[in-house]
């Protein structure tokens, strides 16, 4: 269930194109009279309330009795127990007799039948109360799968009549041309018209170095176009391409995935019928073993016997003690989208994690230098002159070295299309590139670069190889402890799945010491997998990516986990867990979190359980009174909200 609100606003770091209004005006204020009326009943009651209990205590007024106070605490009654009353009345017609809604009316009403007029209002208010935190805090981290539409390209440039016209994507038809800017994303899926391209296509499969395109190879929907202006031709239709098979994985795998239905409709199945025919047993049962039989004493004490067991307690104790834990993970960076995600985050035994901007920050750094028969800080000068005339971003990360002296100037800067690039330098004839430039000009490169796995760039100097830079994706400075607090955690098995090159991928899984690591893996990859861990007998799996292509993953495990601070907003929107500050280590985190939780909240239930079937025993033998069942309802639920706040001061270091 996903509600329509983007979770960028909760963190105030809101998409620059995120909820554009055409009307330009402030919606904050008719969103914050929505609230107050959502509120409005609840506010209504109270106030009634505790005036109605100030007026009872002082006996200010002497008028405050017979009907009038009746009528007062009825009215106070109707704005949080009507609602209950009637979702009572449809559960029955559904055929669903025993539900809290049914348990909320008998005690409630039973305590206006016996007098006590206060508690059948304060039990009432305290469930509508408790029923509104839980649905706040459902509205507040929730996200609306209809968010996903925003990222799909809404403009192409179509060539037609002579010149490129804006239209809708889903408007152009197959081997019609279609230009795209500089940072746009192309629109459709087609082949490339132009002579190169460079594209980030880490929103369909997830590699992290940017890829270059020749003219009339494929081309998909989502990449964005990163130097020159380009032309393709289209080869599918808008609901055919890529991104739109993506947001189609992520509604249809929104759809099967099943959610966790909360304590207290299940208990509240067994626990109510048990107590409404105690109740009735109570009330005509004595007849035929007392001899003294008194049918509106009995009914009196059935009466209490409902009151005392109203779930109250339970129907504050069990939100709030998940509140604590939501709260706790929002101080700690983690936000959980509702109260159901950490109950399951305490069976997870399978992490399954993507590589880059999840371990890895997505950004390039030089990871190695090899001069040969040169001093480093030359070599580099060599080849930071050539790089200048580059705007590739492996050319930005090599530029970032700092050489002492004053640089080089390089001359006569060409490319050698698919290959690198060729210059003078210092009247030398430098060439920097791949294997094939150097394989090209009859240059010998050392054995050694073929067991390389990081993307690697060459030299030769006046024809003779220079030396390499290899360069990579750094590691998260707390990658290493991630893993070695998820295994502390107790998770079982550790995988990596991405889209970046199987060897770099193999060699970052090596190096993070994980159980498994595949790469090359397209969005529907990394589904079948996961799909396929799913299938094993006791394995719940959570996913953590960060990327457009992780969102049908994200979407289908038993708990998605996103990167919030750089993660893209259809993970953000997809996923039931969202790491704000992008450490994976905060994985564990979560986990530890989901779990004490679970463990505050059945100290609550047995407490709320032990003391209320103390006290419902007493009654039933005429020897409670209301004020012990006050203590089962109000001091049961004070001590569990005191418990529940441990939840906030607990240290998860």
């Amino acid at each position: 269930m996903k509600k329509k609100q983007n979770l960028r606003d909760i963190d105030t770091r809101k998409h620059s194109g995120e909820h554009s209004h055409d009307d330009g005006h402030n919606h904050s204020s008719p969103e914050k009279a929505s609230k107050f009326r959502t509120y409005l009943p609840a506010i209504f009651s109270f106030v009634m309330l505790i005036a109605g209990i100030a007026v009872d205590f002082f006996d200010a007024f002497p008028f405050f009795t017979g009907w009038i106070r009746i009528l007062w605490y009825v009215v106070a009654y109707i704005p949080v127990g009507f609602p209950v009353i009637i979702e009572g009345w449809k559960s029955i017609k559904n055929g669903d007799f025993f539900t809290e809604f049914l348990l909320m009316s008998i005690a409630t009403l039973g305590a206006f039948a016996i007098g006590e007029y206060p508690e059948g209002v304060a039990v009432m208010l305290f469930y509508a109360v408790g029923e509104l935190f839980q649905s706040a805090a459902v509205k507040k981290a929730k996200g609306n799968i209809k968010a996903l539409l925003d990222v799909r390209p809404n403009e192409a440039l179509v060539y037609r009549d002579g010149d490129f016209v804006s239209v809708n994507p889903e408007t152009v038809e197959v081997g019609e041309k279609v230009q795209v800017r500089v940072g746009e994303k192309i629109p459709l899926d087609g082949k490339l018209l132009s002579e190169k391209a460079s594209l980030n296509t880490a929103a369909i499969t997830g590699e992290s170095k940017p890829d270059t395109i020749a003219k009339g190879e494929k081309v998909f929907a989502g990449s964005i176009n990163l130097d020159g202006v380009i032309e393709i031709k289209t080869t599918k239709e808008f609901k055919d391409s890529s991104i739109a098979r993506i947001l189609d994985m992520v509604q249809n795998a929104t759809a099967r995935k099943s959610k966790t239905e909360l304590f207290i409709r299940k208990f509240a199945k067994i626990y109510t019928p048990i107590v409404v025919f105690l109740a009735i047993a109570l009330t005509f049962l004595p007849y035929f073993f007392v001899d003294d039989y008194v049918f509106s004493d009995w009914l009196y004490r059935a009466l209490i016997f409902l009151v005392i067991s109203c779930p109250c307690a339970l129907v504050i104790s069990i939100p709030l003690g998940y509140f604590g834990g939501l709260g706790a993970a929002s101080k700690n960076g983690i936000l959980f989208k509702g109260a159901s995600y950490l109950d399951e985050m305490t069976k997870v035994n399978t992490v399954v994690m993507d590589k880059t901007g999840t371990v890895t920050k997505g950004v390039f750094k030089i990871k190695e230098i090899k001069a040969i028969d040169w001093e480093e800080s030359e070599f580099m000068k060599y080849l930071m002159a050539i790089e200048e005339q580059s705007t590739h971003p492996i050319a930005k990360a090599i530029l970032e070295y700092k050489a002492e002296g004053a640089d080089f100037e390089a001359s006569e800067v060409s490319e050698v299309a698919g290959k690198g690039l060729k210059g003078t330098v210092n009247g030398k004839t430098v060439l920097v590139g791949n294997k094939a430039l150097m394989t090209s000009h009859n240059i010998e490169v050392p054995a050694e670069t073929e067991s390389i796995v990081e993307s690697i760039v060459m030299v030769s100097i006046d024809g003779q190889f220079a030396g390499y830079v290899t360069i990579a994706d750094e590691l998260k400075e707390d990658a290493h402890e991630a893993i070695e607090q998820i295994r502390k955690a107790g998770i079982s098995r550790i995988i990596m799945l991405s889209g970046d090159k199987d060897s770099i991928t193999k060699e970052v899984g090596r190096e993070m010491g994980v159980d498994s690591a595949m790469g090359g893996l397209l969005p529907e990859d990394k589904l079948n997998e996961v799909e396929r861990l799913q299938k094993e007998t006791g394995t719940t799996v959570a996913f953590i990516g960060d990327g457009i292509n992780d969102a049908p993953v994200l979407a289908t495990s038993d708990v998605g986990m996103a990167m919030g601070g750089l993660g893209s907003d259809v993970a953000i929107e997809t996923a039931d867990v969202i790491i704000q500050t992008d450490q994976p280590s905060k994985i564990a985190r979560a986990i530890k979190i989901g779990r004490s939780t679970r463990k505050i909240v059945w100290q609550n239930i047995a407490l709320a359980f032990g003391v209320k079937i103390a006290v419902m025993v007493l009654g039933a033998f005429g020897m409670a009174t209301m004020w012990e069942a006050v203590f089962a309802d109000v001091g049961v639920a004070f001590l569990a909200i005191l418990n529940a706040i441990r939840l906030q001061k607990m240290n998860w270091k």
